[in-house]
């Protein structure tokens, strides 16, 4: 699978980038049918399959549950083949998630998913946005203390997994390196963010390219294929599913 550039982050990322929710998390998602949440040894075949079909983005959350503890796990002894995408302000506890994004909160949170996974740095640090997208980066100190973190070398790069035009573009003229954006084929009203995100040299990882599980493979396809768009992060349990997914993606990468 083609590696991408993701932005000027200087991290190199998998065309298709395997999403964690659903190894912690079962519960208020938009997911079409119920699943059961996989054992740690279905966790580590997952997870060497996607490594075989050439994934090596793993996006993760605090508000995934068990996830981040899961795939520390599962990667221990192989930092080296993974890029680790987590996110700092929303967990999710007894069947509801809650929101803090003050500075103290996101500190304490890089600190603990820095511990779950096992690692001394992260790839990448998302806000992980209750959709106040302008509101968390301008008044709540979360986005600054992240690029102090990053100074600090915990993290390598920075952003925010948004939900509005206008958080894009914030989040753009705030420096982020990284956004998370919904981009799928029933839904392009963050295409001019990811143009404008590719000008800047700001890289753009999609989200709900695939609907939350209700749209085809075309979709996997379409937002692959535009102009900015560093990898596309699907969430999956199923290896037959993931090598589908990563087949379509190829196509876009033209192998």
């Amino acid at each position: 699978m083609e590696l991408r550039q993701l932005g000027t982050s200087g991290i190199r990322v998998s065309t298709l980038g395997l999403g964690t929710v659903k190894f912690g998390r079962n519960q208020d998602l938009k997911y079409p049918e119920p699943f059961r949440l996989p054992s740690a040894g279905e966790i580590t075949l997952l997870l060497e399959t996607a490594s075989d079909l050439g994934i090596n983005l793993l996006d993760t959350a605090p508000a995934y549950g068990d996830s981040e503890i899961l795939v520390g796990s599962a990667i221990r002894g192989q930092r080296d083949k993974w890029v680790l995408t987590t996110k700092v302000g929303e967990t999710f506890s007894r069947g509801r998630s809650s929101f803090d994004f003050s500075p103290e909160s996101v500190n304490a949170s890089v600190l603990a998913s820095l511990q779950r996974l096992q690692t001394d740095f992260l790839d990448v640090v998302l806000i992980h946005s209750n959709g106040d997208d302008v509101a968390i980066l301008e008044h709540t100190g979360a986005l600054d203390m992240l690029k102090l973190l990053k100074t600090k070398g915990m993290i390598r790069a920075v952003g925010i997994s948004h939900k509005t035009l206008s958080g894009g573009y914030r989040a753009l003229e705030l420096g982020c390196d990284v956004l998370m954006t919904t981009l799928n084929a029933k839904d392009i009203s963050q295409l001019p963010v990811i143009t404008r995100a590719a000008q800047l040299g700001c890289g753009i990882m999609v989200k709900k390219a695939l609907e939350s599980g209700h749209g085809e493979l075309s979709g996997l396809r379409f937002a692959a294929s535009q102009t900015g768009v560093c990898s596309v992060v699907v969430g999956s349990i199923n290896a037959d599913h993931l090598t589908e997914n990563v087949q379509a993606v190829n196509l876009t990468d033209g192998q």
